[in-house]
């Protein structure tokens, strides 16, 4: 695999002159009418340089069934196809390549994840919210390198950084200073390409707050509208963004859009018409769309999925007398990462280096199992695997007097299947590894006080404007609830140990501290009292598989559903 080298980009922050110095046309050129430009995009691969496993290595056809896909080794190897076909490509993404990884990158604070990105030539990524799971200055050594503070060069002697700028048009510091460069501008072909960067507005709700101390985000809209208006007076016509926002499905095949309405569409339909394009993260969906932007133009709107399964490839006319897009020529699709293709030699032996590294911790069995443990939730919303880490939760907070766990859906990154991993361990063996995979975050548990009528809080928080989050709950704690009733009156019959939940009495209920402090929404957490630290979800989660050999998967009985 070739590596792309660019050295380190200066996205400008202030004036229009610094943009146009750093950008000179060529002079005497005699160019064509237009230039052909092809951006190849992932989004969401949170580290997954091996295939990942069960249903988070699938993509759905558009007949419903499902072919394998994803891997760093693959996808390198389509990449490199589809920038043969295409002489003028860039690679970019939108955003969580980092970050809620697998054990044989996290171990090394992905720094094995940003090397293979090098090696791929990204141009410029925007920040998702996993980007900052680790705070903001660990990002900057992430983008600058260096060794980490506590634990030091752990996978190579050295680490050079990222050769691509991470953006974030709408992040800043609280005196309201830029934190993050807004934008990158690339030469492919002769003509110049805006990409502009903008995460979610509401990633404060998606991590903990000590990781984005002294910083805040802004509307997305008003971020791109602003860089827009910057790029175009100094002459950068054809722009793209990339959002690591992203809309929900109902289903359909990688190139389908069968798309509710949703933040990301509001958002394309809002943003300046001078941006062409825009791909979309975070939500892990595949979709490709069409939303007229503010003039009624017609915008091509896609995200690929996560975990390095998809790539959104978009190919692009731009003109070169007005610089700009002719956007009724734009063709896009989101292209498997097939797995029949032969592994690219280069990324795979970073990722056998990363493997080898990592083995002797990742490969140490930690339990059994006896069948699959899904993450996929039955229609009630409740999971076996849910329902397992719940369990685990309770157990391993009972010397805090815990007398509920409650763990959100979004923390289960991974299922834990029964068959044998390729490394040999043999069914039913469930790794470090594995568990790893499942809870990457290293959140502490905390054990509360909350009334019975915060507890009921919490549960109908579950029903918010943008989604639904059904927490996954100890087998302690039973409810029933209606999802065609009112907002804020779904949830009923509530028993902790068999016993109805008394209004004005006492709970003991354990949580991450993620939840603890209001994350995805259940802001009702943030009232808990008589706070007791625990250990981290994943010492739990390890420590129940070893007590519980032969782990079955529990019946899906807490959470009951009524008309």
């Amino acid at each position: 695999m070739r590596r792309y080298r660019v050295g380190r980009r200066i996205a400008a922050i202030g004036t229009v002159a610094l943009v146009a110095a750093a950008l000179p046309v060529a002079a005497n050129a005699q160019p064509e009418p237009t230039t052909e430009v092809r951006l190849i995009a992932f989004n969401d691969l949170h580290g997954n340089l091996e295939p990942p496993a069960g249903s988070s290595g699938k993509v759905t056809l558009p007949d419903g069934g499902t072919v394998d896909a994803g891997g760093a080794a693959f996808l390198a190897t389509h990449v490199a196809r589809l920038r043969a076909e295409k002489s003028n490509s860039l690679v970019l993404s939108a955003g969580d390549n980092i970050g809620a990884s697998p054990v044989n990158s996290a171990l090394f604070h992905d720094e094995p994840t940003v090397e293979f990105l090098n090696e791929l030539g990204v141009a410029a990524a925007v920040v998702g919210n996993h980007e900052f799971d680790e705070g903001y200055a660990e990002l900057q050594r992430v983008q600058s390198g260096g060794c980490h503070p506590a634990d030091g060069c752990q996978f190579r002697d050295s680490y050079g950084g990222a050769d691509f700028p991470y953006l974030g048009a709408n992040v800043a510091f609280d005196d309201g200073r830029p934190a993050l460069a807004p934008f990158s501008v690339e030469r492919v072909g002769g003509v110049l390409i805006g990409i502009i960067g903008v995460t979610l507005e509401d990633l404060p709700a998606m991590v903990t707050p000590e990781a984005i101390k002294g910083l805040k985000f802004g509307d997305e809209v008003e971020a791109i509208d602003r860089t827009a208006d910057l790029l175009d007076s100094a002459g950068v016509k054809a722009q793209v963004v990339l959002l690591h926002q992203g809309d929900n499905t109902e289903g359909g095949g990688p190139d389908d859009c069968r798309v509710p309405p949703g933040p990301a569409t509001e958002i394309a339909a809002n943003a300046s018409p001078k941006v062409d394009l825009i791909f979309t993260g975070h939500s892990h969906q595949q979709y490709n769309c069409v939303v007229d932007d503010p003039a009624g133009n017609p915008r091509t709107v896609l995200q690929g999925g996560s975990y390095g399964r998809l790539l959104s490839v978009a190919d692009l006319s731009v003109d070169r007398r007005t610089k700009d897009v002719v956007r009724p020529a734009t063709k896009a699709h989101n292209e498997i990462v097939t797995r029949d293709v032969p592994p690219d030699p280069a990324a795979q032996k970073l990722i056998d280096e990363a493997a080898g590294k990592a083995k002797p911790i990742a490969n140490r069995q930690v339990g059994t199992i006896t069948a699959d443990l899904l993450r996929e939730p039955v229609p009630s919303g409740e999971s076996a695997l849910g329902d397992v880490l719940a369990d685990a939760q309770l157990e391993a907070t009972t010397g805090n007097g815990a007398q509920v766990a409650i763990t959100n859906p979004g923390g289960i990154r991974t299922d834990l299947v029964h068959a044998s991993s390729p490394e040999g361990e043999g069914d039913g063996v469930v790794t470090y590894g594995e568990a790893y995979a499942v809870q990457p975050f290293g959140n502490v548990m905390q054990t509360m006080t909350l009334t019975g009528a915060q507890l009921k809080n919490v549960l109908e928080q579950q029903w918010q404007p943008n989604a639904t989050r059904i927490l996954q709950v100890s087998s302690t704690l039973r409810y029933t609830y209606s999802a065609s009733a009112p907002v804020g009156s779904k949830v009923s019959g509530i028993t902790i140990a068999g016993k109805p939940v008394d209004p004005n009495a006492p709970y003991r209920v354990s949580v991450n501290n993620f939840l603890a402090s209001g994350g995805d929404g259940f802001t009702e957490f943030a009232g808990g009292t008589e706070i007791a630290g625990g250990p981290m979800d994943l010492d739990a989660l390890v420590g129940y598989l070893g007590a519980h050999a032969g782990l079955a998967p529990p019946p899906a009985d807490r959470i009951a559903v009524a008309p």
